[in-house]
Protein backbone atom coordinates (compact mmCIF):
# COMPACT_ATOMS: atom_id res chain seq x y z
CA UNK A 1 0.00 0.00 0.00
CA UNK A 2 2.66 2.37 0.71
CA UNK A 3 4.50 1.94 -2.72
CA UNK A 4 0.63 3.53 -3.86
CA UNK A 5 0.77 6.01 -1.69
CA UNK A 6 4.45 6.76 -2.68
CA UNK A 7 3.74 6.64 -6.68
CA UNK A 8 0.72 8.73 -6.16
CA UNK A 9 2.32 11.44 -4.17
CA UNK A 10 4.93 11.15 -7.14
CA UNK A 11 1.48 11.58 -9.52
CA UNK A 12 0.37 14.20 -7.98
CA UNK A 13 3.86 15.92 -7.74
CA UNK A 14 4.32 15.97 -11.26
CA UNK A 15 0.82 17.52 -12.05
CA UNK A 16 1.57 20.35 -9.79
CA UNK A 17 4.44 20.94 -12.04
CA UNK A 18 2.62 21.77 -14.92
CA UNK A 19 0.39 23.47 -13.49
CA UNK A 20 2.59 26.20 -12.31
CA UNK A 21 2.68 27.53 -14.98
CA UNK A 22 -0.71 28.34 -15.02
CA UNK A 23 -1.34 31.88 -12.80
CA UNK A 24 -4.00 30.89 -10.72
CA UNK A 25 -3.09 27.23 -9.66
CA UNK A 26 -1.30 27.38 -6.17
CA UNK A 27 0.65 24.77 -6.79
CA UNK A 28 3.47 25.03 -4.10
CA UNK A 29 0.54 24.48 -2.11
CA UNK A 30 -0.65 21.51 -4.19
CA UNK A 31 2.67 19.73 -3.33
CA UNK A 32 2.74 20.76 0.15
CA UNK A 33 -0.65 19.08 0.55
CA UNK A 34 0.06 16.06 -1.14
CA UNK A 35 3.29 15.27 0.79
CA UNK A 36 1.51 16.04 4.42
CA UNK A 37 -1.83 13.63 3.13
CA UNK A 38 1.22 11.25 2.24
CA UNK A 39 2.53 11.39 5.35
CA UNK A 40 -1.03 11.06 7.05
CA UNK A 41 -1.56 8.18 4.95
CA UNK A 42 1.84 6.22 5.93
CA UNK A 43 0.99 7.00 9.91
CA UNK A 44 3.77 10.04 10.04
CA UNK A 45 6.65 7.52 9.42
CA UNK A 46 8.60 8.84 6.23
CA UNK A 47 8.61 12.66 6.72
CA UNK A 48 10.99 14.65 9.31
CA UNK A 49 9.03 17.27 10.99
CA UNK A 50 12.19 19.25 9.86
CA UNK A 51 11.54 18.31 6.23
CA UNK A 52 7.80 19.41 6.67
CA UNK A 53 9.72 22.64 7.83
CA UNK A 54 11.69 23.59 4.66
CA UNK A 55 8.51 22.10 2.45
CA UNK A 56 6.50 24.91 4.15
CA UNK A 57 8.75 27.81 3.83
CA UNK A 58 9.48 26.76 0.20
CA UNK A 59 5.95 26.99 -0.39
CA UNK A 60 5.36 30.48 0.99
CA UNK A 61 8.79 31.18 -0.88
CA UNK A 62 7.00 29.95 -4.36
CA UNK A 63 3.91 32.11 -3.20
CA UNK A 64 6.03 35.17 -3.32
CA UNK A 65 8.94 35.04 -5.94
CA UNK A 66 6.49 35.74 -8.51
CA UNK A 67 5.31 38.87 -7.85
CA UNK A 68 8.68 40.02 -6.57
CA UNK A 69 10.07 38.70 -9.88
CA UNK A 70 7.39 41.04 -11.79
CA UNK A 71 8.07 44.06 -10.19
CA UNK A 72 11.61 43.73 -10.82
CA UNK A 73 11.60 43.35 -14.13
CA UNK A 74 9.11 46.49 -14.82
CA UNK A 75 11.64 48.28 -12.42
CA UNK A 76 14.30 46.77 -14.28
CA UNK A 77 13.08 48.08 -17.33
CA UNK A 78 10.95 51.46 -16.13
CA UNK A 79 7.53 49.83 -15.77
CA UNK A 80 5.07 50.74 -13.92
CA UNK A 81 2.62 49.02 -11.71
CA UNK A 82 -0.12 48.82 -14.55
CA UNK A 83 2.33 47.37 -16.68
CA UNK A 84 2.82 44.68 -14.00
CA UNK A 85 -0.97 44.09 -13.89
CA UNK A 86 -1.51 44.56 -17.04
CA UNK A 87 1.05 41.43 -17.73
CA UNK A 88 -0.82 39.64 -15.08
CA UNK A 89 -4.41 40.14 -16.33
CA UNK A 90 -3.11 39.29 -19.67
CA UNK A 91 -1.55 35.95 -18.68
CA UNK A 92 -4.79 34.84 -17.38
CA UNK A 93 -6.69 35.93 -20.53
CA UNK A 94 -4.02 33.37 -22.17
CA UNK A 95 -5.19 30.48 -20.34
CA UNK A 96 -8.08 30.92 -22.19
CA UNK A 97 -7.35 32.85 -25.46
CA UNK A 98 -5.11 31.00 -28.07
CA UNK A 99 -3.53 28.59 -25.43
CA UNK A 100 -0.84 28.04 -25.44
CA UNK A 101 0.31 30.38 -27.82
CA UNK A 102 -1.77 33.33 -25.44
CA UNK A 103 0.43 32.22 -22.16
CA UNK A 104 3.67 34.24 -24.19
CA UNK A 105 1.48 36.75 -26.11
CA UNK A 106 -1.27 38.31 -23.90
CA UNK A 107 1.35 39.02 -20.89
CA UNK A 108 3.15 41.23 -23.14
CA UNK A 109 -0.09 42.90 -25.24
CA UNK A 110 -1.39 43.44 -21.00
CA UNK A 111 1.62 44.48 -19.92
CA UNK A 112 2.04 47.00 -23.16
CA UNK A 113 -1.58 47.89 -22.84
CA UNK A 114 -0.84 49.12 -19.06
CA UNK A 115 1.58 51.15 -19.65
CA UNK A 116 -0.50 53.23 -22.29
CA UNK A 117 -2.78 53.97 -19.69
CA UNK A 118 -0.53 54.78 -17.73
CA UNK A 119 0.47 57.22 -19.88
CA UNK A 120 3.91 56.41 -20.87
CA UNK A 121 5.12 56.99 -24.52
CA UNK A 122 4.85 54.03 -26.46
CA UNK A 123 9.16 53.69 -26.76
CA UNK A 124 8.93 53.40 -22.87
CA UNK A 125 5.99 51.61 -22.68
CA UNK A 126 7.19 48.63 -25.23
CA UNK A 127 10.52 48.51 -23.01
CA UNK A 128 8.33 48.54 -19.61
CA UNK A 129 6.45 45.99 -21.29
CA UNK A 130 9.20 43.64 -22.16
CA UNK A 131 10.47 43.87 -18.43
CA UNK A 132 7.07 42.87 -16.51
CA UNK A 133 6.93 40.05 -19.15
CA UNK A 134 10.54 39.03 -18.55
CA UNK A 135 9.68 39.43 -14.55
CA UNK A 136 6.80 37.09 -14.97
CA UNK A 137 8.86 34.40 -16.99
CA UNK A 138 11.69 34.71 -14.10
CA UNK A 139 8.68 34.40 -11.30
CA UNK A 140 8.09 31.22 -13.29
CA UNK A 141 11.37 29.48 -13.91
CA UNK A 142 12.03 30.50 -10.00
CA UNK A 143 8.41 29.07 -8.92
CA UNK A 144 9.31 26.08 -11.15
CA UNK A 145 12.74 25.25 -9.88
CA UNK A 146 11.07 25.56 -5.82
CA UNK A 147 8.61 22.96 -6.97
CA UNK A 148 11.39 20.63 -8.63
CA UNK A 149 13.32 21.40 -5.02
CA UNK A 150 9.61 20.41 -2.98
CA UNK A 151 9.58 17.21 -5.07
CA UNK A 152 12.59 16.30 -4.58
CA UNK A 153 13.06 16.06 -1.38
CA UNK A 154 10.49 14.39 -0.54
CA UNK A 155 10.88 11.31 -2.94
CA UNK A 156 14.50 11.17 -1.36
CA UNK A 157 12.80 10.98 1.99
CA UNK A 158 9.84 8.21 1.06
CA UNK A 159 11.85 6.18 -1.85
Amino acid sequence: MEGLLDWLFVGVWVGALLATFIPVVPAGFIILGAALLHQALTGFRELSLPLLGVLGVLTLLSSLVDNIAAVLGARRYGGSRQGVWGAFLGGLAGLFVLPPWGLFVLPWAGALAGELVAGRPLEAALRGAWGAVLGLLGGLLGKFLIHLLMGLLVIQAIF
